[in-house]
Order: structure tokens, then C-alpha cells, then sequence
């Protein structure tokens, strides 16, 4: 039973070590099969497992690398980015590695300040001060065009449209979708960045995406 679970052994585990097939040849007997058997087990384990593990991890990278391309691609052609977002990423090198996760941390801290400040002014019915609120949004408009947060800035472009001929009901309309997209935007971006470092901690490198 020994010799056939050891012949098992081999050619399951070991199937390019055909020859260890006959124990004899590794100074082995059947009969002592047993005392030596569990470091048998450690000695043949420990070279099979460092390539099947690199394999894997070699398999999971070039998934992740995939998912990375793939979910890049969908945030460009969905318009949620457009082409400065790419010139933002050619910035980013090994002795910066997270410049672009700064940047945009940044600016969505400056979205929510400005849209709060917007939002009050909003709330002042009968008495909007229209020119502070088209100072805010310009101030926006800006920075999203400076991250190519595509969607942020067209939203932008029609809420200062609103502001300039005090259309009150636009404005508090446009305001609304711009609160909802960059904060769908901040998500995906996270979600993209957390792409980025799993890619990084298994080993692999940022895949360069042409859009």
C-alpha cells in the first residue's frame, strides 16, 4: 500500500520526476518509507510549491492588470475622464508614486467646499447672490478641468450658464447633479486606485493604458 501511495505521490505531484518513481534510485527503500515520509513530504513540497505559488500570483497580476485596463477604458468612454487625466498620469513616476491619488483627493476636497458654499447662497430664496455662486463654480470649473473630470466640468459649464442669467431653478437643479457626479466620480477613482496598489502588493507593475 506505501509503494503505491508513493508511486501515487510521485506522478501526481511530480509528474517531470518521472525517474523518482523507483525510490532506489534516490537511496530510498520502501521499508523505510515510513519514518522518512513526512520529510519526503517537506523536501518535495518545497520544490514544487515556490512555482506553483509564482504561477499564481503571476495569474492573479495579469488579472488585476486586465480589471485595471478594462475599468480605465469604461471611465474614459462613459465621459466620466477625458485626456488631462492622462497627461495628470504621465506626471506620476517612482519617486512619486501617488501624486495622482493627491491631486485628486485635493480636488474633490475643493469640490465639496465649493458646492457647500454654493449651496448656502442657494438657500438665500429672494436674496441669491448670483456672483458669488458663479465665482464658486468657476473656481470649479477649473479644477475639474485641471484633473479631466470630464463630467464635473460640463456640469460646471451649465451652471455658470444658469448663474449668469440668475436662473434660480437651474442653478439649484444644475448644483444638484454636479454634488451627485463628483461624488460618483470620487468613487470610481477609489475603486480604480485600489486596483492600482493590490496590483503593486502582488508584485506587478501599472499596466500603461491607451485610450
Amino acid at each position: 500500500m506505501e509503494k503505491e501511495f508513493c508511486e501515487y505521490f510521485f506522478i501526481y505531484f511530480c509528474p517531470n520526476l518521472m525517474i523518482c518513481k523507483n525510490l532506489s534510485l534516490l537511496g530510498l527503500q520502501f521499508q523505510s518509507f515510513r519514518r522518512k515520509k513526512i520529510k519526503l513530504y517537506i523536501f518535495f513540497f518545497s520544490l514544487l510549491l515556490p512555482s506553483r505559488v509564482e504561477r499564481a500570483m503571476d495569474t492573479l497580476i495579469a488579472q488585476l492588470q486586465r480589471q485595471f485596463r478594462d475599468y480605465t477604458i469604461s471611465l474614459y468612454h462613459q465621459g466620466f475622464l477625458d485626456d488631462q487625466f492622462t497627461e495628470l498620469k504621465k506626471l506620476q513616476d517612482e519617486c512619486s508614486p501617488d501624486f495622482v491619488a493627491e491631486v485628486v483627493t485635493l480636488f474633490f476636497e475643493d469640490c465639496e467646499k465649493l458646492i457647500s458654499n454654493m449651496a448656502r447662497a442657494l438657500d438665500q430664496t429672494g436674496n441669491v447672490d448670483f456672483k458669488l455662486v458663479g465665482s464658486s463654480v468657476h473656481q470649479l470649473k477649473g479644477s475639474s478641468s485641471s484633473v479631466g473630470a470630464k463630467r464635473v466640468k460640463g456640469l460646471c459649464i451649465t451652471l455658470k450658464e444658469c448663474c449668469d442669467s440668475q436662473n434660480y431653478e437651474g442653478c439649484v437643479r444644475c448644483l444638484q447633479q454636479v454634488d451627485i457626479e463628483y461624488k460618483t466620480l470620487k468613487a470610481k477613482l477609489q475603486d480604480l486606485f485600489n486596483l492600482e496598489q493590490q496590483i503593486v502588493q502582488a508584485g506587478g507593475r501599472i499596466p500603461q493604458v491607451d485610450i
